[in-house]
Order: structure tokens, then C-alpha cells, then sequence
């Protein structure tokens, strides 16, 4: 008889996290795409897209292939700072 591990639900992905003012000054000073979609309730493929096309609500830093999101801009955009 073999048994088979189910990846299924994984706490602690950045979906499933409580995202609290503090939660997100702790991030520092930059973010993915991906961390910001979560904290601005965005889903992931809909924050790429948006990336892509210049119109993620936030100013997005392009670095190679990579988007860098700045945690005070999503700080002012939720009114926070």
C-alpha cells in the first residue's frame, strides 16, 4: 500500500496572510507583485497583467524582468501614510 502526500492548502502563503498595517511596514522598503496583489486584494495573474500594462495601481520599479513594488506607495494608496 503506498500513500500519497496532497501539496494541497500551505499556510503561509502570501494569499493566506493577514495583511495589517504592520504586516506591511515590515516588508521594507520593496515588495514583489505578487505580496502587493495579495495586500490590495488583486489575484496574482491579474497584478501581472496590470504590471505589464502599465496599470498596476501602484508605481511598479522594473529591474530586468523583475517588478519591484515600493511598500510606501501601497501604504499611500491604502491611506495609511
Amino acid at each position: 500500500m503506498s500513500t500519497t502526500k496532497s501539496e494541497g492548502h500551505k499556510p503561509g502563503r502570501v494569499q493566506d496572510q493577514v495583511w495589517t498595517v504592520d504586516a506591511v511596514r515590515d516588508l521594507g522598503v520593496t515588495t514583489d507583485v505578487e505580496t502587493a496583489a495579495a495586500i490590495l486584494g488583486i489575484g496574482r495573474t491579474m497584478a501581472y497583467e496590470l504590471a505589464k500594462t502599465n496599470r498596476f495601481p501602484v508605481r511598479l520599479l522594473r529591474i530586468g524582468r523583475r517588478y519591484l513594488v515600493p511598500v510606501p506607495a501601497i501604504l499611500k494608496l491604502l491611506a495609511v501614510e
